[in-house]
């Protein structure tokens, strides 16, 4: 097993442990990271399909993470 394949485990193993967090932040942000390692682990494979759905995913989650976090600014 190489680190390239090991790379893609963990991505995996990421992205599954992300909807198993209740606080849908957190869940984003954890997923968020899955998906950065997917993006890479696409890239290092050739597999673009992979890499671009990850990169359309990161980019919905970056999107409600920083929308959450304004909303929790302005409540305050």
């Amino acid at each position: 097993m190489n680190y390239i394949e090991i790379l893609g485990y963990v991505a995996m193993v990421t992205v599954s442990l992300s909807f198993l967090l209740k606080d849908v932040t957190k869940l984003r942000f954890v997923n968020a990271i899955g998906c950065s390692l997917f993006i890479v682990y696409g890239f290092l494979t050739g597999a673009y399909p992979v890499m671009g759905l990850n990169i359309f995913v990161a980019s919905i989650n970056a999107y409600y993470i920083v929308k959450e976090l304004k909303a929790k600014k302005a409540a305050k």
